[in-house]
């Protein structure tokens, strides 16, 4: 079976569009309102062709079944101030109507031996094409800042290594997991008092 990537991934890249501007109007409604967004920032991308066939070979996943056995094709990502917000962004996504959550993994209080720490959800969202509506299954990925810091170090250093660190690199990738995780607990720790800042200078904001 031969795919048509640009037909195929065009569902896809509505969806992180819509799904984009959709969080970011969230993060705008709490800002609005004067209160504390447990949403900093939200970027989203689409897979790569050459990613998608090479995780397709590793893998062994058939183009037929690659709409259901690849579930990060469609990619966001929503990254947190405080650890306390990850929960509070999961929670808003299980209420809402226009997508549905299938699948998720709470790395964050389950960390993997790497360190690495984040909150995963799969979830289907309809997307209207001119043929009519098709779901389509998207991951998000949501973080505190520092978690994603060390995630992004994490990625581009695999692409080097491609998973194979050497000892001392794997030592200093879990201290500094654990460096980062340590700041979230100490930032957990005046998170009042940050969001109360937030208010006041959004207040100040509105008011000239």
């Amino acid at each position: 079976m031969q795919i048509d990537w640009e037909k195929f991934l065009w569902p896809y890249e509505e969806a992180v569009n819509e799904l984009k501007i959709k969080f970011r109007s969230l993060r705008q409604s709490f800002t609005v309102n004067g209160e504390h967004s447990p949403i900093e920032f939200v970027v989203g991308r689409v897979k790569a062709i050459s990613s998608i066939e090479e995780k397709m070979d590793r893998r062994i996943i058939s183009p037929e079944v690659i709409e259901t056995d690849m579930q990060d094709i469609a990619g966001i990502r929503i990254v947190c101030q405080f650890v306390e917000d990850i929960y509070r962004v999961v929670d808003l996504i299980h209420k809402r109507e226009d997508m549905t959550v299938v699948e998720e993994r709470d790395y964050v209080k389950n960390a993997k031996p790497s360190g690495y720490r984040s909150y995963h959800l799969v979830i289907k969202y309809n997307v209207e094409l001119p043929d009519g509506n098709k779901s389509v299954i998207c991951e998000i990925q949501i973080r505190t800042m520092a978690m994603n810091f060390w995630a992004t170090v994490e990625h581009t250093l695999n692409y080097k290594y491609q998973g194979d660190y050497p000892d001392d690199v794997q030592e200093r990738l879990r201290k500094t997991a654990e460096a980062a995780f340590q700041l979230d607990e100490e930032m957990a720790q005046i998170h009042e008092e940050v969001k109360e800042a937030q208010k006041f200078f959004n207040q100040q904001r509105t008011n000239q």
